[in-house]
């Protein structure tokens, strides 16, 4: 998967931050300022102020809008309620009084209002750092980790006490947060167009790789619909063209049909390859899983920062034109929640559920732990989850060893020892993991949010032959289970012509059926694989032509 950029001076901001809120919120009654949910960057452990960021310095911020009614909005979610975009605008999105009230109180900071997505929940605006200051009473500073500099918000961003009610957080303010390609290769395998379709133990360490095919078949998707009769997205970054050809060439020399694709630029189109194998990964398995899918959509945003990628989600979203998508990346789940992008992306992932599409995303490969100084693929840090896994609005996908017969079909799995999951910080348990009973399965930690939901194959030693830039190579981690999950989710969407809803309360529903593989072998670091849900594998890993017909 790709991960963040980690600020090592959060986990000690961890520590500290009830008192700093404590004194923000104090302040802010008696200066007429009220706090929004984008907190300060903390300076230290290498990160460092460079002084203050030039008034003149362009910006674009994002002010992100609360939603209404949320206590119904979760109910409707639960019960499986499908609504239109425009059903939901009404109900629940930010008023069309409140997108204007925003508007006139940034033009009258010196900065000029642009853009508002089809939601109401994103305002964005241009001007300079000068007015940025003084229209989020904020403070910014230019700065420098590991040699590189950026700039970052070193005072929390406040709003006048009229706007409270209306603003969540603003985005925009840091370039620190954001995503760097991390992606688990293993080794070159080229000139293997169509690898053995089985992975059986046969030494230590066991290598082997799955074509398409042969995940089809260890899946046991191969006498399920496919996913012909669905639409999906992929979100993305950066120049696609060499992504799509590799795609070309994947379904060609695995006898597939040809998908079609249409790229949505959610910002200036940006020249940046460094993260094409991954969007290679999520393209070629996702419709490699599904067989075949209607349509491909790529949302593909300028850069991996948390305010562009909130645009891509919240597009996805108001679109309302692709049933389920995957994010094969994220982040310390700490970053979002300081820079207010977790509640800017539950929203857009609410407002999805809410119209019965699903949005699946890679669980992390350091394990249970936030990695401090490593890229992936060492459990090494503090513990924590990754965002957007998870949002409770997300199916977060964890990582298993998939080991097949001779013959292809399914054997066993172990839980991937850098798979992620654990216990959220931030984030409440949605009612169908508690009515599931899998909150009683975690001792002291009941109310919170657990993770992962399910797991797929995702160790790299039984990875997956993806083309990059031309060229077969083996690659894994949870950027391939992700999109792994949402092929099997095309198919049974497929199969009940995009009727089904919100996918997390329907698979806790089938938790401990036939429709999936109970994983308990194996274990991530700090969580076993055990019989029942646990945070190594989740529910497990599907059965797709069970679950295809239990799932409804």
């Amino acid at each position: 998967m790709r991960r963040r950029t980690l600020v090592p001076a959060s986990v000690t901001a961890l520590v500290a931050l009830a008192a700093t809120l404590g004194a923000a919120t104090a302040q802010a009654q008696t200066t007429g300022w009220t706090a929004t949910a984008t907190k300060a960057v903390t300076l230290g452990s290498g990160l460092s102020s460079v002084g203050r960021l030039p008034k003149s310095k362009p910006m674009t911020v994002r002010v992100v809008l609360g939603l209404r009614h949320t206590s119904a909005l979760h109910h409707d979610i639960a019960a499986g309620d499908v609504l239109s975009a425009a059903s939901f605008r009404q109900k629940f999105s930010p008023t069309a009084a409140q997108v204007s009230s925003i508007e006139s109180y940034l033009r009258s900071e010196g900065l000029r209002p642009g853009t508002v997505t089809a939601n109401n929940l994103i305002v964005s605006a241009t001007g300079p750092a000068s007015a940025v200051q003084r229209a989020f009473d904020t403070t910014l500073d230019s700065v420098r980790l590991d040699g590189k500099t950026g700039f970052a918000n070193v005072a929390a961003a406040r709003v006048p006490a009229a706007l409270s009610s209306t603003v969540v957080s603003v985005l925009g303010l840091n370039t620190v947060f954001a995503a760097t390609p991390a992606n688990l290769k293993v080794r070159s395998t080229t000139g293997a167009t169509n690898p053995a379709s089985s992975c059986t133990i046969t030494g230590v360490p066991y290598l082997c790789d799955y074509n398409p095919q042969g995940l089809q078949e260890a899946y046991d998707a191969t006498s399920a619909a496919t996913g012909a009769k669905t639409s999906e997205a992929i979100f993305a970054e950066g120049d696609l063209t060499q992504v799509v050809k590799d795609l070309r060439q994947e379904e060609t020399a695995n006898g597939l049909p040809q998908v079609p694709v249409t790229i949505d630029h959610t910002g200036i189109a940006s020249s940046d390859t460094s993260g094409a194998d991954e969007w290679d990964l999520d393209t070629q398995y996702s419709t490699g899983m599904a067989q075949t899918v209607k349509k491909l959509v790529i949302y593909d945003a300028p850069t991996m920062t948390d305010s562009d990628l909130a645009l891509s989600f919240a597009d996805f979203a108001s679109h309302d034109t692709e049933k389920a998508g995957s994010a094969s990346f994220g982040g310390c789940e700490f970053d979002s929640y300081l820079d207010g992008s977790m509640l800017a992306d539950d929203e857009s992932f609410a407002e999805a559920a809410a119209q019965g599409q699903t949005v699946f995303a890679s669980a992390g490969d350091t394990g249970g732990f936030c990695s401090v100084g490593t890229p992936n693929g060492v459990p090494a840090g503090v513990p924590d989850v990754s965002y957007p896994a998870s949002s409770p609005y997300v199916v977060a996908v964890g990582g298993t060893s998939l080991l097949t017969n001779a013959n292809g079909s399914y054997d066993e799995e172990l839980a991937w020892t850098a798979g992620g999951g654990g216990i959220s910080y931030f984030e409440t348990a949605p009612s169908w993991q508690a009515t599931d009973g899998v909150l009683g399965t975690i001792a002291g930690e009941a109310g919170l949010r657990t993770l992962p939901d399910v797991s797929m194959d995702a160790d790299p030693n039984t990875g997956a032959n993806v083309y990059v830039d031309g060229t077969p190579e083996t690659v894994g981690g949870t950027s391939l289970s992700s999109p792994l999950a949402l092929g099997v989710w095309d198919r049974i969407e497929s199969d009940h012509n995009e009727s089904v809803p919100f996918a997390s309360p329907l698979l806790y529903a089938e938790n401990g059926t036939s429709a999936f593989h109970d994983i308990t072998l194996g274990d991530t670091g700090p969580y076993p694989a055990t019989p029942g849900y646990d945070l190594a594998t989740g529910i497990g890993s599907f059965d797709v032509a069970k679950a295809q017909a239990l799932i409804k």
